[in-house]
């Protein structure tokens, strides 16, 4: 499996996001890869919640990791907001 290097700005923003390192990692490494813009990657993964967020109960919540790959290393450098379901 190829190591995945998270940017100071992607792990700050884990805590504020709902996500964890562990979930961005799965999402990169198991989910298919799209085009995302400015020549970046994404993809997409849901995963099991069942808590409250922002006062609402989601059973699922989404994680969307947008990445660069340089010389075969995955590289997160910014995740958008987990959308919860």
């Amino acid at each position: 499996m190829k190591p995945i290097r998270l940017s100071n700005h992607a792990l700050r923003y884990t805590g504020k996001r709902g996500f964890t390192v562990a979930e961005i990692e799965d999402a990169i490494q198991t989910s298919p890869w799209t085009p995302a813009e400015l020549g970046r990657l994404d993809c997409r993964k849901n995963f099991p919640y069942g808590k409250e967020w922002n006062g609402k109960v989601y059973a699922i919540k989404q994680v969307r990791p947008i990445f660069v790959e340089e010389a075969g290393v995955p590289q997160a450098e910014f995740t958008e907001r987990s959308r919860r379901q």
